[in-house]
C-alpha cells in the first residue's frame, strides 16, 4: 500500500474544525481586473516529489530568478512547526518548516543560487506575515518556492485564515511577481497558487461515488475544496498534484465537473509545469521533467446523477510530457519538435486494468493506472479500452476512447508519451 505524504493526510489546525465554515461556504470574491491580475513574471509548479538532484526544474527556477545572481526565498508553512514535531531537535530526522526551509535553501544554493534563505513564516510564528523584517527580506528576493505539505496552512498563515485578504507579506510576493519575479512551489506549495475552489483533499473513489464539498475535512478520502481558493496567480483552470503517483485523475474530473470549471492540471511527481503571463488571458505553458503534466477538458463534458450514481460523459484528457507546449487560451497542445506522431501497430488487446485511480485500498495497486492504460491504447490500432475501479457497490467503469483527431506523439517511434484528445467517460456499475 502506498505511503501518504503530509498533504495527503489531514491536520487540524489551530482554529479549524472538520469544516471551517466562515472561509470555506464563502462565495468566491469577483474577479480581479484584467489589469490588476496581470503578471509579468512566471510560475513553475511541481507537481510534488521533487528529486535533490532534479537540475532542470531547480534550474529552470534559478534561471528566472536572475541566473547566478538569483535570490531565492523559501516558504514552508505548508509544513508543521518545529512545535508540532516530535524530531525538531535531530536533524536527521526532523521534518517542520524550520528544517524543511534550512534544506530546499541549501539545495538551491547547491544548484547554483547566489543565494537563498527561509522565509520564517509558519503556525508558530504568524506575526512574521505582516512584520516590516520580513516584507523586507521578500523584497530582497528575485523568486520565491513554496514548500509542499498541506497547503491550508498557507491560506491560515499568508491568506489570514477566514478574512481570505493577503498578508503583507504576500502582497509583497505578489507585486514581486508582477515585476517579473518567478514564483515556483511543488505538492501543496503548487496547489496554493490556484483560484476558486482550489482542492483541499479527497480520493478519487469517494469522490466520485459522494460527490464534492466546500471544506476542509479531517478525512482524508473527503473530496473538499475552499471556494475562495488560494493566492489566485493561475487562473486558466484547477490545480491538483501527484496526480497519477496517487490516482487523482477521477477526484481531479469529479471537483471540476461540481464546480463548474472546465479545465485541469494534473499535474505529475518530480515535473514542472512552467507558465510564462500567468493571471492573463496570453498564458503559455511548457512541460519540464521526466513525467508530465495531464490536461483534462471538460467544455464538452456533461455529468448526471442517477439512481444508479454519478456519471461523466465526453470529456478529454490530454499528458503532455517534457518539451511539450500549451496554449491556454486556444486550448492548443504542441508537442516538442523532436517527438513525431505515432502510427500504431500493436494489435494484441489493452491489458486489464482492474485499478483504475490506484486505490489505497489495493495492497497490490500500481501507480500511474489510468496513465498506463491511456498510453496502451494510444500504441494500439483498437479504437476504445475500458477500465474499472478497484471498490465495487457502486464501482465505477473509465471508458477511453480514440476520437476522431487524437494523436499521440514519441521520441522513440515505439512507445506512446504525448497524448492529446483521448474521450474520457465515467459511468456507474
Amino acid at each position: 500500500m502506498r505511503a501518504h505524504s503530509g498533504s495527503a493526510r489531514r491536520v487540524v489546525l489551530a482554529g479549524s474544525t472538520a469544516l471551517v465554515l466562515a472561509l470555506l461556504t464563502a462565495t468566491p470574491p469577483a474577479q480581479a481586473s484584467p489589469a490588476a491580475s496581470r503578471h509579468a513574471g512566471s510560475l513553475v509548479l511541481v507537481g510534488g516529489g521533487l528529486k535533490d538532484d532534479n537540475s532542470e526544474v531547480y534550474g529552470e527556477i534559478i534561471k528566472r530568478a536572475g541566473g547566478s545572481q538569483a535570490r531565492i526565498g523559501v516558504i514552508t508553512a505548508a509544513s508543521v512547526p518545529e512545535s508540532q514535531d516530535p524530531d525538531a531537535g535531530d536533524p536527521d530526522r526532523c521534518s517542520n518548516s524550520a528544517c524543511n526551509g534550512a534544506s530546499y535553501a541549501n539545495l538551491f544554493k547547491r544548484h547554483g543560487a547566489a543565494d537563498a534563505q527561509w522565509i520564517p513564516i509558519d503556525l508558530d510564528h504568524l506575526e512574521n506575515a505582516d512584520a516590516d523584517s520580513v516584507v523586507a527580506q521578500v523584497n530582497a528576493m528575485t523568486g520565491f518556492f513554496f514548500g509542499g505539505g498541506d497547503q491550508y496552512r498557507y491560506v491560515t498563515t499568508l491568506l489570514n485564515g477566514d478574512r481570505h485578504k493577503d498578508s503583507r507579506v504576500l502582497a509583497a510576493i505578489r507585486a514581486k511577481l508582477a515585476r517579473g519575479a518567478v514564483v515556483a512551489g511543488s505538492s501543496a506549495g503548487a496547489q496554493i497558487v490556484s483560484g476558486p475552489d482550489m482542492v483541499t483533499g479527497g480520493e478519487s473513489y469517494e469522490g466520485l461515488r459522494d460527490g464534492s464539498s466546500p471544506g476542509y475535512f479531517d478525512d482524508a478520502t473527503r473530496l473538499g475544496y475552499l471556494p475562495r481558493g488560494g493566492f489566485g496567480f493561475l487562473r486558466s483552470g484547477l490545480i491538483d498534484t501527484h496526480t497519477g503517483a496517487y490516482g487523482r485523475e477521477g477526484r481531479a474530473l469529479r471537483l471540476a465537473a461540481d464546480t463548474h470549471h472546465d479545465r485541469v492540471y494534473a499535474l505529475e511527481e518530480n515535473t514542472a509545469l512552467v507558465v510564462d503571463d500567468p493571471g492573463t488571458t496570453r498564458e503559455r505553458l511548457s512541460v519540464l521533467g521526466p513525467n508530465g503534466v495531464a490536461v483534462l477538458d471538460l467544455r464538452r463534458a456533461h455529468a448526471r446523477t442517477t439512481t444508479a450514481g454519478w456519471s461523466l460523459d465526453d470529456a478529454r484528457y490530454s499528458y503532455l510530457t517534457h518539451g511539450d507546449r500549451y496554449l491556454a487560451r486556444t486550448w492548443s497542445a504542441l508537442p516538442a519538435p523532436d517527438k513525431k506522431r505515432l502510427v500504431p501497430r500493436d494489435t494484441t488487446p489493452v491489458p486489464e486494468n482492474t485499478d483504475a485511480f490506484y486505490s489505497a485500498a489495493n495492497p497490490d495497486g500500481r501507480p500511474y493506472a489510468f496513465r498506463t492504460t491511456a498510453r496502451e491504447l494510444a500504441a494500439r490500432v483498437q479504437h476504445r479500452a475500458t477500465a474499472t475501479t478497484y471498490e465495487t457497490r457502486p464501482g465505477f467503469t473509465v471508458t477511453l476512447t480514440k476520437p476522431r483527431g487524437f494523436t499521440a506523439w514519441s521520441d522513440t517511434g515505439a512507445d506512446a508519451q504525448t497524448l492529446i484528445g483521448l474521450r474520457i467517460g465515467i459511468t456507474p456499475k
